[in-house]
């Protein structure tokens, strides 16, 4: 097999955690090239330059690896909106905040969002049950902050969350593709702009 030239030299001892994380960041790459179907362990051990026998010691199989890998970065992305959330108490804040969040998810790590939002394994129950917890527990924060703060019900809050964060979702995915002929502070606020002038119509009352 003729070596890569992402392929990282072998040899190098590492502590576990260290070495298990050198192992997501390869897998990572080889993911988001190729898709889960197209991508090899073979590949993958190549890229972070250790044996296949070494990846297979951290991870049993490459759906476990595709696994570990969804779970980190769906907890990334709920951890950005409930720090968005949290960061102020002014609604109109909050909203560009939470949708901020999505830009900025989307706009790191590699691509990172392809394995939460455009998986190819999205009918493997184990990836959707984490893809579609991402969203679910945004929409949930989201809705929490809306009943609080206004007359709805439970399950219309509910529904307005699962709107909003499914708005900035796609229109921070759109974002991406367009090679940045909108800078993304500026594509923030007008989404931004648009969710406040429909969220906004709820009359306060908490």
């Amino acid at each position: 097999m003729t070596a890569s030239p992402d392929a990282k030299p072998r040899g190098t001892r590492l502590p576990r955690m260290a070495r298990r994380r050198q192992l997501l960041d390869a897998a990572q790459e080889v993911f988001v090239e190729n898709g889960y179907h197209a991508a090899a362990m073979d590949e993958i051990a190549e890229r972070a330059g250790v044996s296949k026998p070494v990846l297979y010691q951290h991870f049993p199989n490459k759906l476990g690896l595709y696994l570990a890998l969804l779970d980190l970065h769906v907890d990334d992305m709920v951890t950005r909106c409930r720090e968005a959330l949290a960061s102020t108490t002014d609604n109109k804040q909050r909203v560009q905040a939470a949708i901020g969040a999505f830009f900025d998810f989307v706009s790191t790590q590699g691509e990172a969002f392809r394995l939460v939002f455009e998986s190819d394994l999205r009918n493997v129950a184990p990836v959707r049950q984490r893809v579609e917890r991402s969203l679910q527990e945004s929409a949930e924060m989201i809705s929490q902050v809306i009943q609080e703060d206004t007359g709805c019900s439970s399950d219309e809050a509910h529904l307005l969350g699962v709107g909003l964060v499914g708005m900035a979702e796609v229109s921070a995915r759109y974002w991406l593709t367009s090679d940045g002929s909108i800078p993304k502070e500026a594509a923030t606020q007008l989404m931004a702009r648009l969710a406040w002038r429909g969220i906004s119509g709820f009359p306060r009352t908490g």
